[in-house]
């Protein structure tokens, strides 16, 4: 459903790529939450979270529940999936069904967020992982029913890098809070993310050099073109494989020097994460599930795609977009949008993406 990994180049900046899959289009908006705006979080049973964002930051985001005729959907209605503050921190929302069963539990007295919210209190308050860590460390986080999703329970899990390049993720397996240090930098999907890292334990014979010849009794055999280095890789597009080859992808790609020419290498690197659709088609009775959101019920089998590719240069604070609309993508200024956008602002995001061009009138 999701791949995210971070790619370092010969600098050792940090580069954050993003896919997101549903067999759904949903209406995404493209948000601008500017420095001071005020935030709060309600989550049931506690005393509302309050907070003024110390940070701008831009972000895909989604409401909680079908708007009504006639509202434009504010701050408090719309929650983040993928974003980038000023200072380089950013947030990514990824589809993780354990995440149910028991909400966190704490003081009623004190004050609680939702995991709704959890995206524009990270983004908002924080330049670093660690800071982000520590801030959770006392504060009580619940998994909350979400209207739109038909009221499941938060069925994610979270991950946050920084300008450092320092990643966590966060999980809430069965309603139990977790904060990962993430070494490897890469996130898919169910399993835990220790069970992850643990699969990986099984891959220590990746490398990327290939091994051309071989001699097998008398007979030298050659292969006949160059990639067999990529035989050990698995393929499919479950999380479990997927998380292998984003870890392969991130670990050996070439590092480059240049900024702009290590967004493109973060941008070739995701197209190998890119699902077209009817690549694999789920029937009901092989038993796959899908998110199901209110207003977006269709009858066709379903058939997981990529909706949109996001790609963060944190170094920068540069946004990079594109949906499944087209194959360039559309770059935001995060720094510039903080100093630029003084109010609350949101889009839609098919709006503000580029399509292909025709260029026949260049040529003539």
């Amino acid at each position: 459903m999701c791949t995210s990994l971070l790619y370092f180049d010969a600098a050792n900046r940090a580069y954050l790529g993003r896919t997101l899959e549903l067999s759904i289009e949903l209406p995404y908006q493209l948000s601008v939450f500017p420095a001071e705006l005020e935030l709060s979080s309600q989550a049931d049973g506690y005393k509302p979270l309050s907070w003024q964002a110390k940070f701008p930051f831009l972000a895909v985001t989604m409401p909680a529940a079908i708007p009504e005729p006639g509202h434009v959907p504010g701050p408090a209605d719309l929650k983040v999936v993928e974003g980038m503050n000023s200072a380089g921190l950013t947030f990514s929302v990824q589809s993780y069904a354990a995440a149910g069963g028991l909400d966190t539990e704490g003081d009623a007295s004190s004050a609680g967020l939702s995991a709704a919210d959890l995206g524009a209190w990270v983004l908002g308050q924080f330049s670093s992982v660690e800071e982000v860590k520590q801030a959770l460390a006392d504060l009580v986080v619940t998994v909350e029913r979400v209207p739109i999703l038909g009221g499941l329970k938060m069925p994610f899990h979270y991950s946050v890098h920084d300008a450092a390049g320092k990643s966590i993720v966060i999980e809430f397996h069965h309603g139990v809070r977790t904060v990962y240090d993430n070494p490897v930098g890469v996130m898919t999907n169910a399993p835990q993310f220790s069970w992850h890292l643990t699969n990986l334990n099984n891959y220590t014979f990746l490398t990327n050099v290939d091994h051309s010849k071989a001699t097998f009794g008398s007979y030298e055999a050659v292969q006949s073109g160059a990639g067999i280095a990529k035989a050990g890789l698995p393929v499919t597009d479950t999380s479990v494989d997927r998380f292998i080859r984003a870890a392969f992808y991130a670990q050996f790609a070439e590092k480059q020097t240049d900024a702009d020419k290590a967004v493109q290498m973060i941008a070739h690197i995701m197209n190998n994460f890119d699902r077209p659709r009817g690549v694999t088609v789920d029937y009901p009775d092989q038993g796959s599930g899908h998110l199901q959101v209110q207003g977006n019920e269709g009858d066709k089998v379903p058939t997981e795609f990529t909706s949109w590719t996001s790609l963060s240069d944190l170094d920068r604070k540069r946004f990079f977009l594109r949906d499944s609309g087209g194959m360039n993508f559309a770059e935001f200024d995060v720094a510039d949008l903080g100093n630029s956008v003084k109010t609350f602002t949101s889009k839609p995001m098919a709006q503000l993406l580029p399509r292909p061009q025709n260029m026949t009138a260049a040529l003539c």
